[in-house]
């Protein structure tokens, strides 16, 4: 017998029409996005102040005036876009093979018991191996060259979004499950109108956090040997003796993980539109 509590839940989860709520790009969205530039901004102004009054001194962080007319030099040269296309050329090879491998390994670990048991207690193991271990290891394997950045790049990026998703699968509930194989939905079905659904909130989530850690990484990988890059520039300005240098990288990957997080998650909302919860009514998008 079916129970009043599990028809509902499938209803909801299963329903990829898009229920009736505010619009979510409005005034008050534009509000937020303007609130959250409040505090760097702030910051920024307090300490070109501070620089300028010489209640601080400039030598080792520079006024924001001073990165920015150095941002404008590296521009203007192309030096900045050749270091940004070479990072995120990296960032999206590693981000792509270790949503692949995360995403299948966490997949066979939680849709079975087996598959978990052989699986699960590798990764863990594997997981808890700091990043810069894997280093000497990748050059040895691949050499100094862009296979090994971007292997230790997907290393970084898999293990969130196994993590992720396997946890995902396993707390969806059996409920839900139930309800599904009672309209006699079974195997392909079942996981697209039942599972894929439940795990998908999560699955997004993972992939953020996997996408952060790739920028993460991407530093350590870039300081093997680089010559181009974002982490080349950080490396370039510490030899060099220039901070300005150093902090225009810094913020220039604080741009860039950002506004690759919020593509992200302007390409997940489409297929989150079912949600009812509280980030959706009041309009937050991460």
């Amino acid at each position: 017998m079916i129970r009043a509590d599990a028809v509902s839940a499938i209803d909801s989860v299963a329903s990829a029409e898009p229920a009736a709520r505010p619009q979510r790009w409005g005034a008050a969205s534009l509000r937020l996005a303007l609130l959250g530039l409040a505090l760097p901004v702030g910051a920024l102004l307090v300490w070109e102040i501070a620089v300028r009054l010489g209640w601080a001194q400039g030598r080792l962080m520079p006024a924001p005036s001073v990165i920015a007319s150095n941002l404008a030099q590296l521009a203007a040269s192309g030096d900045l876009w050749l270091h940004i296309r070479a990072t995120l050329l990296r960032v999206g090879a590693g981000f792509a093979l270790g949503v692949f491998a995360g995403t299948t390994l966490g997949v066979l670990a939680g849709a079975s018991s087996l598959g978990r048991a052989l699986i699960d207690p590798t990764l863990q193991g594997l997981r808890a191996i700091p990043s810069i271990a894997w280093v000497p290891l990748f050059i040895l394997w691949f050499g100094i060259f862009e296979a090994s950045k971007i292997a230790l790049i997907a290393v970084g990026v898999a293990f969130p979004i196994y993590l992720g998703i396997f946890g995902a699968i396993l707390a969806v509930d059996r409920k839900i499950i139930e309800a599904g194989r009672s309209f006699r939905l079974e195997g392909v079905a079942l996981a697209r109108r039942i599972l894929f659904p439940a795990v998908l909130p999560h699955y997004v989530v993972a992939l953020r956090s996997g996408l952060g850690l790739g920028w993460m990484f991407v530093v350590a990988a870039e300081f093997m040997g680089a010559s181009e890059g974002l982490g080349y520039l950080l490396v370039d300005g510490q030899q060099l003796g220039k901070p300005a240098q150093i902090i225009a990288a810094i913020f220039t990957f604080a741009v860039l993980g950002k506004a690759t997080d919020a593509l992200l998650v302007a390409a997940s909302a489409p297929f989150l539109r079912w949600q009812d919860t509280v980030g959706q009514t009041s309009g937050e998008g991460g």
